[in-house]
């Protein structure tokens, strides 16, 4: 059995049946970067998407890595997932992570 979700430090990737349409694929395969010390989470292999409101996809089509300096490098088996970013909550806002 596969596991459903996984996770590296404020990104938790969700296992998905299919993509959405109308996504649009990254140039990079930089999912995210981080704003203070600027280390970024790198697909090694496959798509990283965007819908129009900014939400990411992968399309894995093989077993793959997600790649961080500060992180063990995280095995995905192929298949699409949903990313969502960690959030917390401040009095001012509730806001994603600062990495």
């Amino acid at each position: 059995m596969t596991r459903e979700i996984y996770r590296q430090g404020d990104l938790l990737f969700r296992a998905i049946p299919e993509l959405p349409e109308g996504l649009t694929e990254r140039a990079s395969k930089v999912i995210a970067q981080g704003e203070v010390t600027g280390h970024r989470h790198c697909l090694r292999e496959g798509r990283v998407l965007e819908d129009r409101q900014g939400a990411l996809f992968l399309e894995v089509m093989c077993t793959t890595q997600i790649i961080h300096q500060e992180h063990h490098a995280l095995g995905l088996p192929a298949g699409c997932y949903r990313i969502i970013r960690q959030r917390e909550y401040t009095p001012e806002a509730i806001r994603e992570v600062a990495d």
